[in-house]
């Protein structure tokens, strides 16, 4: 519970904001499978109707709700890692205290 756990929630938290920062770039490293899979196939829908001569709002329109989708994912996973750290911070600080109370003189 020391000094190490804090840390690698800090690499932790450090690895999700760059994903959260790529994803906002347009970067498709940070996705999961599925979301890979789902812009690709709005992608290859889009394509298809340029191809025909017809619109892409639609594709594009999913691809952006995917990308906002990611984002949300990103954000929920780092407001978890920051609560988790300060859990961490206030226990090492808790028991801090206890010891230095627990002291008789």
């Amino acid at each position: 519970m020391g000094n190490s756990e804090v840390r690698r929630l800090d690499r932790e938290i450090e690895r999700t904001v760059k994903k959260l920062e790529a994803v906002r770039r347009g970067e498709w490293w940070p996705l999961t499978s599925r979301e890979r899979l789902a812009m690709t196939r709005a992608m290859a829908q889009g394509a298809r109707n340029v191809h025909r001569g017809r619109s892409t709002t639609g594709a594009e329109d999913r691809m952006d709700s995917i990308g906002s989708a990611v984002e949300t994912r990103l954000n929920a996973e780092l407001t978890a890692l920051y609560g988790e750290r300060q859990r961490l911070i206030t226990e090492a600080a808790r028991a801090k205290a206890a010891k230095k109370s627990s002291r008789w003189f």
